[in-house]
C-alpha cells in the first residue's frame, strides 16, 4: 500500500500539494504517476486534519482518492493512522512534493525490499545510491512504522517520521540499490518540490503528467 503524506502548511512552499503544475495540482501529478506502479494494491492520502488541510481532502476525495486524516506535526500518528485504516502490511511512503515520482521506480523498490529482506529500503533520494532525486519511495513493514511509534517521543522524529531509523542506522538493515539503466544514474537531477525555486524551474519546462521518465531524464540533465 502506498501512503501519499500530503499537507497544504508547508512553510517554505505554503498550499504546495494544489499548486497548479502545467495546470494541473502537484497532488495529482503524484497520484496519476503513482498509480502506474504495478505492485501497489492500493493508494492512500495520509491528510492532516485541519481546516486548512480540508480543502485538500475534498480534492482527493473528489478525484477518488482514498483519505485518512491524522496529526499535523505529528507525521508518525498519521501514517500509522492511514497504515491501519488500509489494512497495509507493507508501506510505501511517499512524498506529495514528488510530482515526477514514476511507477517503475516504485516497483523496483517494492521488488528489492522483498529479496533483501530488510528492515527498510529507499531509491527516493540520491544516498548511498545513483537515483535521480525524487522519483522514487521508501518502504517498510506496517509492523515496523508501528514499532517507531511506540518508541520515540522526539519531535524531530515524530514529525519526520522516518528518521528514528536513521538516527538509529546500526539498529536496522537499511538498503538501496541503483538504477539498471545507465541514462538513469544521474543523481545530480533534483526533481522534487521543497521551495518556490524548485517549482519554477519545474514549471518552465515543458512537461506533463504522462511523461515518459527517459524524456524526463533528457530534459533536466541537459
Amino acid at each position: 500500500m502506498a501512503l501519499i503524506q500530503a499537507r497544504l502548511g508547508s512553510s517554505r512552499l505554503p498550499m504546495k500539494s494544489l499548486l497548479c503544475l502545467r495546470d494541473y495540482p502537484l497532488i495529482d501529478w503524484v497520484t496519476r504517476r503513482l498509480a502506474r506502479a504495478t505492485k501497489l494494491d492500493g493508494i492512500m492520502a495520509a491528510v492532516p486534519d485541519t481546516e486548512r488541510d480540508s480543502v485538500l481532502l475534498d480534492h482527493l476525495r473528489c478525484r477518488n482518492v482514498p483519505c485518512t486524516t491524522g496529526p499535523e506535526d505529528d507525521v508518525l500518528a498519521r501514517m500509522v493512522l492511514a497504515a491501519k485504516a488500509a489494512d497495509a502490511t507493507l508501506v510505501v511512503r511517499v512524498c506529495a512534493d514528488n510530482p515526477l515520482i514514476w511507477g517503475e521506480a516504485v516497483d523496483r523498490l517494492i521488488a528489492h525490499y522483498t529479496l533483501t529482506r530488510c528492515h527498510y529500503a529507499y531509491n527516493h533520494i540520491p544516498r548511498g545510491n545513483l537515483w535521480p532525486d525524487g522519483l522514487g519511495a521508501e518502504i517498510l513493514s506496517r509492523e515496523l512504522l508501528e514499532e517507531l511509534e511506540s518508541k520515540t517521543s522526539l519531535p524531530a522524529q515524530r514529525e519526520h517520521c522516518l528518521n528514528y531509523i536513521w538516527d538509529n542506522a546500526a539498529n536496522f538493515r537499511i538498503s538501496t540499490f541503483d538504477p539498471a539503466e545507465p541514462w538513469l544514474c544521474r543523481p545530480e537531477i533534483k526533481l522534487d518540490v521543497d521551495n518556490p525555486e524548485d517549482f519554477r524551474r519545474l514549471a518552465l519546462r515543458k512537461i506533463h503528467p504522462d511523461m515518459e521518465t527517459r524524456d524526463i531524464i533528457r530534459l533536466f540533465g541537459q
